[in-house]
């Protein structure tokens, strides 16, 4: 009281009975009193502060509150009660930069806020560093479209069982919000297959396409086991132990180019194209079909659109051909050749019609 008092005389009877001209212009000189010097202020001195403040503040204009309450949301030491108050103001360009992001309003203040406030309080909660489960069960399940997107697509967040459940419903009437949800690095695989079996083919191929490559994995054999506990394919080759190895591969986090490389070379058809599948969202019987047939230009296109360098391009056209033909140098030149001109987008735009007529 000392700094604030020598500052402004009377400072106890303007808090009690001054005119709102007074107060408005006693907390201003206070605050920004504060604002300078709260980087060497002791707790016990925040405190004072604190208590002056608060019978002062909410006397001021709103464009005074709104300035104050952006400064003070960047401040670790932050009068706890003001703080708290000026975040449950109902004019959102008060309260918002504190919900955003001030580290002195705690868990229960904010459960409370967001069971309590509008859209616009939720939506600059869900922007903050980091949501507790408790806090995420109460935005989504109160919060409009954009909110819970803006919550979904916050890798800070965490989600209880019970917020995922709900997210997951949502999402099968958006879109949005299941790309952002599918794109969670704690989505478990059995809520990434409950997710996809409530969205559409569009949003289930755009999903695979934004998504990380073990991700895209997850997301293959969860389309296989939602058509099916393993793909069927028609023909005389048993993919069924292939998709096993595949599988267990994935698990372990060895299924990349080099395990297909090795598949390849070993003359390994089954295990390779069941893994070019994962990789790729290419059905197993769509592959098989496209890779026996005439030309070699479904493994160009497959392998562009995955990323694959040239030695395993080459590497699994010497497989289609089999153990006992040799192809004329010529030949491989030419592939090389098309491989590398072949743009990357060309050949996605040919996997996703094959992935549209697959799901047809």
């Amino acid at each position: 009281m000392t700094f604030a008092t020598s500052m402004i005389p009377g400072l106890d009877e303007i808090v009690r009975h001054g005119d709102p001209k007074r107060r408005a212009e006693a907390a201003r000189r206070i605050s920004e009193l504060f604002l300078q010097g709260a980087a060497k202020l002791r707790p016990d001195h925040v405190e004072l502060f604190d208590g002056i403040l608060i019978d002062l503040v909410p006397h001021t204009e709103i464009v005074a509150r709104i300035d104050l309450a952006e400064r003070l949301s960047v401040l670790g030491n932050a009068p706890r009660n003001l703080v708290g108050h000026l975040a449950r103001e109902d004019e959102i360009l008060i309260a918002g930069p504190l919900l955003r992001r001030s580290p002195v309003i705690d868990e229960g203040a904010l459960v409370e806020i967001a069971r309590i406030k509008g859209q616009g309080h939720l939506l600059a909660m869900s922007e903050r560093p980091k949501l507790s489960p408790d806090l995420t069960d109460v935005i989504v399940r109160r919060g409009d479209r954009e909110v819970v997107r803006r919550a979904a697509g916050n890798a800070g967040a965490v989600f209880s069982q019970v917020g995922y459940s709900v997210l997951i419903k949502r999402a099968g009437q958006d879109g949005v919000l299941t790309l952002k949800v599918g794109q969670r690095a704690d989505l478990s695989e059995a809520q990434l297959k409950e997710l996809l079996e409530g969205s559409i083919d569009i949003i289930r191929r755009r999903l695979f396409e934004v998504v990380r490559p073990d991700r895209q994995a997850a997301i293959s054999r969860a389309m296989s086991e939602i058509s099916g506990i393993a793909e069927v394919v028609e023909g005389r080759r048993d993919f069924v132990p292939a998709q096993r190895t595949i599988l267990a591969l994935h698990r372990a986090g060895e299924l990349n180019e080099a395990a297909l490389l090795g598949f390849a070379k070993a003359h390994q058809y089954e295990e390779s194209v069941a893994a070019l599948s994962a990789m790729s969202g290419v059905k197993i019987a769509t592959l098989d079909r496209l890779i026996a047939g005439d030309r070699y230009d479904p493994i160009l296109i497959v392998g562009k659109t995955i990323g694959l360098e040239w030695a395993t391009v080459r590497a699994l056209i010497l497989l289609r051909l089999g153990p006992n033909r040799v192809p004329s140098p010529a030949d491989i030149e030419s592939a090389r050749v098309n491989f590398a001109r072949l743009m990357p987008s060309t050949a996605e735009r040919v996997v996703s019609f094959w992935q549209t007529k697959q799901s047809a």
